[in-house]
């Protein structure tokens, strides 16, 4: 109710608390690495028993690396819904590719370093691939068993506030546009009559994400309820970039007079890199851990739900929006 309030009163005091709390994970992060490196053993990252067919390097064998895939990605999740804010932004062709690519830096830097030295030190990976509170254990080899471990990781939390506040951000203004455009019921479009924010969108997607959890809580699940929900955000997120890649490389194929203010330095090649470990990650889904796999299907089902939706109602009710008509005429001029 906080942080849907936050994002329901304006998106200054939203985007000041985004980078305030992110500025204090960060810093709970810096701790952990600066604390970390004398205690660092990379004997400890290899502390795992071989499974049959495993190995040091890959105890739980190929399978092993297609059920971390989902984990990894959770790393990046969500950095994609930064164009979202492109309606903030003073100079959205220069402001947004130095946010993203600051960002994902910003990621790539964190996530490499958590990983190696949380599984470099003591108790080592076969503790932290099990634990709940995995960067809780790292503050206890560091700091001790005191006070001051747990002071820490609950200073550490912050890094989930500043992702799901700002996730609260992003489902808010998908939702929103989605409904101006058509495909959702046209009430979740409705503004606060003062703030101008999104309110009806906010407040929905927090009640469906609030009763999804709940159901996964009380549905006697073997998995953790954020396990299962990482795994459904994961799942909604490769069909995402997956259609993504596929819009880029069609309209770098068909467009390619198209006025593009930033252009991405991989180009078609890393958009084919994209969708496979997209594709790839999709599978595997599917295809390990059967105590996430419900979670999944579940998401699957929602989404097959919107497909009736959209076939049924939505595609009927849709409002062109000012990028499809620029692309019709783009293609008019092209024929």
């Amino acid at each position: 109710m906080i942080f849907v309030g936050l994002n329901i009163w304006g998106v200054e005091i939203s985007f000041r608390f985004s980078v305030l709390i992110t500025l204090v994970a960060l810093l709970i992060l810096l701790v952990f690495y600066i604390g970390a490196l004398p205690h660092f053993d990379l004997k400890h990252a290899f502390n795992i028993l071989p499974e049959e067919g495993g190995s040091k390097w890959l105890p739980m064998g190929v399978k092993g690396v297609f059920a971390a895939l989902p984990f990894a990605i959770w790393f990046y999740l969500a950095i994609e819904q930064l164009p979202l804010a492109a309606e903030e932004s003073h100079q959205p062709q220069k402001d947004l590719p130095k946010g993203i690519i600051t960002g994902l830096f910003t990621l790539i830097v964190c996530a490499f370093a958590t990983l190696i030295l949380n599984a470099g030190i003591a108790p080592g990976a076969s503790v932290i691939g099990e634990s709940d509170e995995p960067l809780f254990e790292g503050f206890k080899t560091i700091f001790g068993e005191g006070l001051g471990s747990r002071v820490l990781a609950l200073v550490a939390v912050a890094g989930l506030i500043a992702s799901f506040h700002t996730i609260i951000y992003a489902y808010g203004r998908q939702i929103y546009s989605l409904s101006r455009a058509g495909y959702f019921p046209q009430a979740l479009s409705l503004t606060h009559s003062n703030r101008k924010t999104p309110h009806m969108a906010l407040i929905a997607g927090a009640a469906v994400g609030y009763v999804i959890a709940l159901v996964i809580h009380f549905a006697g699940s073997d998995s953790p309820v954020g396990a299962a929900l990482l795994n459904m955000a994961v799942f909604g997120a490769v069909i995402a970039y997956i259609f993504q890649m596929l819009s880029f490389i069609r309209l770098r194929k068909y467009f390619p007079r198209m006025k593009r203010p930033y252009k991405s330095p991989l180009g078609t090649a890393g958009a084919w890199f994209a969708l496979l470990v997209s594709f790839i990650t999709l599978i595997a889904l599917f295809i390990v851990d059967d105590s996430y796999r419900s979670a999944v299907l579940g998401a699957a089902i929602w989404f097959a739900a919107g497909v009736v939706w959209f076939a049924v109602i939505g595609r009927k009710r849709l409002v062109r929006a000012p990028e499809e008509s620029f692309a019709l005429q783009e293609e008019e001029t092209e024929s």
